[in-house]
Formats: C-alpha cells, structure tokens, sequence
C-alpha cells in the first residue's frame, strides 16, 4: 500500500503518529498527482476522523513543508549527498521533509520522537533498507543546529545514526 492509495479513515485514531502519516499521505498526493495543496488537504481532512487538535496538526505539517520546501530540499540535498532529491523514492523523500520540517521548525517537537516516526513510516510504506537510510540522514540532522538556533540536545544518538 502506497501512501496515494485513498486517504485513511481514521476512526479511533487521534494521535500525532495518526496525524504524521496523514500529514505524509496528503504530501505524496501532492506531489505524485499534481493537485492543489487546498484540495488534497481539505479533502483527507474531511475524510479523516481526527480530533480537531490532531487534524490541526497534521495540517500545520503539510503546510509548513510546503512553506519551506526549497530550504528543506536544500538541507537534504546536503544531508544525502550520495542521493539525490530525485533519485529518492517519492515516499522517502516526503518522510525526510516531514520529519525535517518538524525538527527545524517545530521546537516543540521532540527530535528522537520525530526521527522515530519518521523511521516507522518508512518501514511501513517504502522498505527495511529505506527505514535505515530515513534514520541516518535525519541523524545527521539531529546533530546540527535546530531551527531556534540551538543545538538539539534532546536528540539521543543511540536511535540517530
């Protein structure tokens, strides 16, 4: 199952794990087909069960990468040397900006939580190999500055590289 397949119906499911693979499901639509960000997100939105903290979530994700997807691209263009933005897998390349916009510009966000979730998307919707390759670009990540300017102390090196 690919993450374009239709938007999840996610009754009983109101967490931010839900609301990052939602988050995930609507980038890669996005992308692979071509649509307006507005339509793909009011769309899974409505189709969602989330609560509304959780639905407000997965939105502000969707729209922070789309917000800061050439500087993010950029970061990752660094990060994956050895692969480019377009060699990548679609669903690998939107789990790295996912995770990367949360980590650079959601302080909130716990790094190793978001590195690990990342992680579990990967595995669940690309490959064992792709899950490893997710953890150590964001590793990489981790171990520069965050977006507030300061260095990512909460991000535990032993699930990071």
């Amino acid at each position: 199952m690919t993450p374009d397949s239709h938007i999840p119906n996610t009754a009983g499911k109101n967490t931010r794990r839900d609301a990052r693979e939602l988050a995930l499901r609507m980038l890669y639509q996005i992308e692979i087909g071509h649509q307006p960000p507005s339509e793909v997100i009011d769309a899974a939105l409505e189709q969602s069960q989330l609560d509304d903290k959780n639905s407000t979530f997965a939105q502000e994700l969707v729209r922070g990468v789309l917000e800061h997807q050439s500087s993010i691209d950029a970061r990752l263009t660094v990060l994956a040397s050895d692969w480019a933005l377009d060699r990548q897998a679609a669903v690998d390349r939107n789990i790295l900006r996912l995770a990367s916009f949360e980590m650079i510009y959601r302080p909130d966000s716990p790094v190793a939580a978001v590195v690990n979730e990342a992680v579990e998307l990967a595995k669940k919707y690309s490959t064992a190999e792709s899950g490893r390759f997710v953890n150590g670009v964001l590793g990489a990540l981790a171990r520069e500055p965050r977006g507030d300017g300061e260095v990512s102390s909460d991000s535990s090196e032993q699930d990071l590289a």
